[in-house]
């Protein structure tokens, strides 16, 4: 059995990171992305972690925008932080940095990762940056991640457009949003999540993943035209079909378990932008957490 899961969040994510015993004391202990995960992993008697990760270089200290926190006991340096807009071969320098600490600090010689949207990029990225200098991964599950583009990233590389919209008001105000968001936040992000770049990367990524069981969990609230493949269903912000790694050649990714759950959307900001209960995030769903326990054999 793996020694601990590791929690990795996604592109523009702020998350503290978290023992078993110690987390932010005030607001979302871990996050608005991990906390409820944790929190069963914890409730379970699982030994669970989560890797520090921001808006930009430095450390994680506090969370003041939505749904945030504060008073975190444990704040670790900047090269071990995620850059969570930044591109996603740093991000990976900096969990594989991280990820060697923890083996040191907890003696740990095993972990299994759980990564969120961009998260299981990341993750993917630290795997082939450690090579055999680190803990050894037992396993990779991921959370909505954009395995082969997302819907910021098509739209922004006009792989996707308005008309794919096909009028659905939800996708449409997504769109309009995307641009002034990746303008004023993106270190390198937005480019990496699209699929052009994704197919590319992926192309280097093989062999990688050789050996590891991967579990693909992907999303599809947004469902009013079945066309393009790309866009439609999507969760907001990646499709179904790439959150579930569907067109994704065997030789980058060789074992692995698609799962889907149409009804939901990409995070709890989702739900709350579009009127739905958080549980109908991939990361705030006991039916959604069911899946991951099987997936790490727990």
């Amino acid at each position: 059995m793996t020694d601990a899961v590791v929690l990795v969040s996604g592109g523009a994510a702020v998350t503290p990171y978290t023992d078993p015993e110690r987390a932010a004391a005030s607001g979302l202990a871990a996050g608005n992305t991990m906390t409820a995960l944790r929190t069963h992993f914890l409730d379970r008697g699982i030994r669970v972690f989560t890797a520090p990760a921001r808006i930009g270089a430095g450390e994680v200290r506090e969370d003041a925008g939505w749904q945030g926190f504060s008073e975190v006991p444990v704040v670790l340096p900047a090269e071990v932080t995620i850059n969570a807009v930044g591109r996603v071969d740093d991000a990976g320098v900096a969990l594989a940095g991280f990820l060697r600490w923890m083996e040191a600090e907890h003696e740990l010689g095993s972990v299994s990762l759980v990564g969120h949207s961009m998260g299981g990029l990341f993750s993917r990225a630290a795997i082939r940056e450690m090579s055999g200098d680190g803990p050894r991964v037992d396993r990779l599950v991921t959370l909505g991640t954009p395995w082969d583009g997302s819907v910021l990233g098509d739209f922004l590389d006009g792989e996707i457009s308005e008309a794919d919209a096909r009028g659905d008001p939800a996708t449409l105000q997504i769109f309009a949003e995307v641009r002034p968001y990746a303008d004023a936040n993106s270190q390198g992000a937005a480019a990496e999540v699209s699929r052009r770049f994704l197919r590319g990367w992926n192309d280097a990524q093989a062999g990688v993943l050789d050996g590891i069981p991967v579990t693909a969990i992907g999303a599809g609230y947004f469902a009013a035209a079945t066309e393009p493949r790309q866009l439609w269903p999507h969760d907001g912000l990646v499709s179904l079909a790439s959150g579930r790694a569907d067109e994704v050649p065997s030789a980058v990714l060789p074992r692995v378990e698609r799962h889907s759950f149409p009804d939901h959307v990409h995070s709890i900001f989702f739900a709350d932008a579009f009127g739905l209960p958080w549980e109908r995030a991939l990361t705030w769903d006991p039916a959604v957490f069911a899946v991951v326990d099987g997936a790490l054999e727990l």
